[in-house]
């Protein structure tokens, strides 16, 4: 009963932790709306450590700008480590952002969460055609998802492959699965990560 209640206040702590957070993001969605639809956004640089927060700010809309174009019907997607196209030494080779539709590789989401969280990452791409040559790939490990995007040629042939990585390049970690829209406040939660579930070093939610 005592652990009971431990776990219950440690959950009641962090819902209200998010509350705040969840304001900040939506003033983050809005000026990032108004950013992609053309209108004037101005940026207030401070120092901090030797970076402004105008960098850091250029460098988020870019990485969202790209994610435009990678993901259909795009809203959001909460910025960790990321690579974006022009941060990728190679820029004769990456070329343009092509518009096909990709042929996605899922790999190591073995568990029934995993299978689950592969299925939702499929249904976000239609139907590519056979001949494509854009790919995209989701690859997991300790949890963390390893996204890039490449494209593929056969200069030499149908034997001969060439990958060329045209970004952007990025981690991403599952933070949670609502039966719904992202727009729908109410909407019930399928699985969330929770604080104590960052201690289980031994335990992968994903695969192996």
């Amino acid at each position: 009963m005592l652990r009971r209640n431990i776990r219950l206040r440690r959950e009641y702590l962090y819902r209200k932790s998010l509350e705040g957070k969840e304001r900040l993001l939506f003033e983050k969605k809005r000026k990032i709306r108004e950013a992609l639809q053309g209108k004037s956004y101005s940026y207030r640089a401070q120092k901090r450590g030797g970076r402004t927060s105008a960098k850091k700010s250029i460098s988020k809309m870019k990485i969202l700008l790209e994610l435009k174009f990678v993901f259909p019907n795009a809203q959001r997607m909460n910025r960790g480590s990321q690579v974006t196209r022009h941060d990728i030494k190679d820029k004769n080779a990456i070329g343009t952002m092509p518009e096909a539709y990709p042929h996605l590789i899922l790999n190591n989401f073995k568990t029934q969460l995993g299978e689950r969280t592969a299925n939702i990452l499929k249904h976000l791409f239609p139907v590519p055609k056979p001949d494509t040559k854009r790919i995209i790939t989701f690859a997991n490990q300790s949890d963390y998802v390893s996204f890039r995007h490449h494209i593929y040629e056969k200069p030499g042939g149908p034997k001969s492959v060439v990958l060329k990585e045209i970004g952007p390049r990025f981690e991403l970690r599952l933070y949670q699965i609502k039966l719904g829209t992202v727009d729908q406040s109410e909407a019930q939660i399928e699985w969330v990560i929770r604080p104590y579930m960052n201690t289980t070093k031994k335990r992968k939610f994903l695969g192996d």
